[in-house]
């Protein structure tokens, strides 16, 4: 991380152990690790062709709260005890698989995919391209999901198997999301990565959420 990217982070990470204890602040620690690692999965073959991520991977504030400021909303309206606990304990979950499935996607596509195609159309595209898609980073992106989601129910984030499943879900469908809106509209209205990185995270919660109340009660 750059300076402010700890600055933020140390922001961050008291937020979170503030509003739900050491292991919401230790579920995000492995989520930094985790996607900090991958990005240097063959980073400088993606440095060599113009696609790896700016500063050599190291992540901003803007990059920490684009990704965390779902979850942050979540934490605290769990500190504040509104709605029912499990339903937001799901969507804060949802809102890290989500953005743990999107980097490694996206990291292990640029490197590892073979073919790129854009989303909306399927046309053969550049790797790197916004809303671009292969084979091996959608199944990156599911494994991505599925990671944090069993690390947020080893440390008790979310609590069963059903849980486990609506966050791990929710995560992939909205990365599979987030790369529509790259194809479509992020070069169209000029939206940052943040920004999409915010949409994603959000979707992945909203989408925990209708999933919960659809099948648990």
């Amino acid at each position: 991380m750059t300076r402010n990217g700890w600055i933020s982070a140390g922001a961050l990470g008291t937020i979170l152990w503030g509003c739900i204890g050491f292991f919401g602040w230790i579920s995000v620690v492995i989520y930094l690790i985790l996607g900090s690692l991958v990005t240097k999965v063959g980073f400088q073959y993606k440095q060599n062709i113009g696609i790896a991520e700016k500063r050599g991977g190291r992540r901003g504030p803007e990059n920490v709260w684009g990704s965390a400021a779902t979850g942050v909303i979540f934490a605290i309206m769990i500190k504040l005890n509104i709605l029912n606990q499990s339903i937001l304990e799901v969507a804060f979950a949802a809102s890290f698989a989500a953005k743990l499935a999107d980097t490694f996607g996206s990291e292990i596509g640029k490197r590892f995919g073979r073919n790129t195609f854009l989303i909306t159309t399927l046309q053969k595209v550049k790797k790197g391209t916004e809303g671009g898609i292969s084979l091996e980073g959608t199944f990156a992106s599911l494994f991505g999901s599925c990671l944090m989601s069993y690390f947020m129910l080893l440390l008790g984030i979310i609590s069963t198997k059903d849980h486990f499943f609506i966050v791990l879900i929710s995560g992939f469908i909205a990365t599979l999301a987030e790369s529509i809106i790259g194809a479509r509209y992020q070069e169209k209205y000029h939206l940052s990565n943040e920004f999409v990185n915010f949409i994603q995270t959000t979707l992945s919660s909203i989408i925990s959420i209708v999933l919960f109340l659809s099948i648990l009660l």
